[in-house]
């Protein structure tokens, strides 16, 4: 991963232990090693066993400590048992990022019912399943955070993603009522959405689509993995205490 600008933002979140789902590539990778270095104990969740030792080892290269748990995502007594294993573990849950994701675009007309369906589980079941089974801890102890990867999808519209914006839409208004439900007992919940970001499925569409797309963004730039890491390292961090129920869009000014 790239140092990035060094004028990163600095968050302590010493004796934190955060749960970060699709942490073997991407923007999950970039957000586990960010709450690594930041000091939290990461629980670093996918399905790629040999990926997700990869973002554990970089974390502890870094003096950080991580653990690795493979799940499935949709699966609910997986979700649970996963869960329950880092509490067990550490004794306690603090931050919580929805990551995991999946796209499988077609239009409407030829989308067929498991590209609908898949779609949906992915991105969105997991996002209710995670949450739900760290609210439950969270509550009890009347702290947590819960941060919900979204997208400019979710606020825009795609063509060809009518699954995966329904997902990413469907994320935002469970995030905003999740905020109320839980902002009594001290749980802040909070969406991100990010906009076009440098990831490897970015690469493999080329640099022609990638220049297209950079037209469209007012910053004539796609977005770096760690920006959306440093968003999601504010929202978990005391800064943003008073704070719920919120969309963090951070795409250039595409959506602006």
């Amino acid at each position: 991963m790239a140092d990035g600008p060094s004028r990163r933002i600095q968050v302590d979140l010493s004796g934190h232990v955060a749960l970060v789902t699709g942490a073997s590539r991407g923007i999950g990778r970039a957000i586990a090693l960010a709450l690594g270095r930041a000091g939290a104990t990461v629980a670093c969740v996918a399905r790629n066993e040999e990926k997700l030792k990869e973002t554990a080892g970089a974390i502890e290269a870094a003096g950080g400590k991580a653990s690795v748990h493979l799940c499935d995502v949709v699966d609910s007594a997986a979700v649970q048992s996963t869960l329950d294993a880092v509490v067990a573990a550490e004794g306690r849950i603090d931050i919580v990022v929805n990551n995991a994701g999946i796209t499988k675009d077609t239009l409407l007309p030829v989308m067929s019912d498991d590209d609908w369906d898949q779609v949906i589980a992915a991105n969105l079941r997991s996002v209710f399943l995670f949450t739900r089974a760290a609210a439950k801890v969270m509550m009890r102890q009347r702290s947590g955070r819960i941060i919900n990867m979204s997208s400019v999808s979710g606020l825009m519209g795609n063509p060809g993603q009518s699954n995966y914006s329904a997902s990413k839409a469907g994320i935002i208004g469970f995030t905003q009522t999740v905020a109320r439900e839980l902002a009594k007992r001290k749980v802040t919940v909070n969406a991100i959405c990010p906009g076009f970001i440098a990831t490897d499925m970015a690469e493999a569409l080329g640099p022609a689509i990638i220049d297209e797309v950079k037209k469209r963004i007012p910053m004539q730039r796609i977005g770096e993995a760690e920006e959306i890491a440093d968003a999601v390292l504010f929202l978990a961090s005391d800064s943003a205490n008073y704070i719920t129920g919120q969309v963090l869009t951070v795409d250039g000014g595409m959506t602006a």
